[in-house]
């Protein structure tokens, strides 16, 4: 077991240094004629921007590198699992844990720091004499975020790996190749879902509504 989670770290650090080493490359040499590879990160940045304007106007390109860094890492290491001999790190619960807790803390950091003190009012909801209950309901919706956030993604990943190896195992290889499309729409989905929802964390926490 503490093997697979070396793997697993090993992986993550290599997707951690190879993805910002070729995004770096593309952003400083941008050719007039752009290759796929060119192509396929300016839609993707593009995408991200789109989501961010779309969700909290001009200031959400505050969290552009946030999101962005995001999603690259959870869709690459959601695409490790797909490939012989890899191991997706998103399929490790501590790995999703992780990210979710720190979506979590930046939303919550972001919100005091656009609303202060009053922040305190989005957990009070729009009736005064039922603040107490409102309080305790919102409570536990914003600390079953990042648990839910973890667990999805965890979840969907771990479950594809699995379908996928099993049937790779069990029946010719032609034969698993549905399963195997189906999981890599999983991987995709499951990226936009935790970026969206990052995305409407952080609108949430920094928004004038309800203060």
């Amino acid at each position: 077991m503490e093997g697979i989670y070396i793997k697993h770290v090993l992986f993550a650090i290599g997707v951690l240094i190879v993805i910002p080493a070729l995004f770096s490359v593309i952003a400083k040499r941008p050719s007039l004629i752009p290759t796929p590879i060119q192509n396929i990160f300016e839609i993707y940045i593009e995408f991200v921007d789109n989501m961010l304007k779309e969700n909290m106007g001009e200031k959400g390109r505050k969290y552009f590198a946030l999101v962005a860094g995001l999603g690259l890492f959870i869709f690459f290491g959601n695409l490790l699992g797909m490939i012989p001999g890899f191991e997706s790190y998103t399929a490790n619960i501590n790995t999703t844990l992780a990210l979710a807790l720190l979506v979590f803390v930046i939303y919550n950091i972001e919100g005091i720091k656009k609303h202060g003190a009053s922040y305190i009012k989005q957990f009070m909801g729009p009736i005064p004499a039922a603040a107490p209950v409102f309080f305790i309901i919102e409570v536990i919706s914003h600390i079953s975020r990042p648990i839910t956030l973890a667990l999805r993604l965890f979840a969907n990943m771990t479950g594809g790996e699995l379908i996928t190896i099993v049937l790779i195992m069990l029946i010719p290889l032609l034969i698993p190749l549905p399963i195997m499309v189906v999981h890599l729409i999983a991987v995709f989905l499951q990226t936009y879902v935790f970026m969206i929802l990052t995305t409407v964390y952080i609108a949430g926490a920094i928004s004038d509504e309800g203060h």
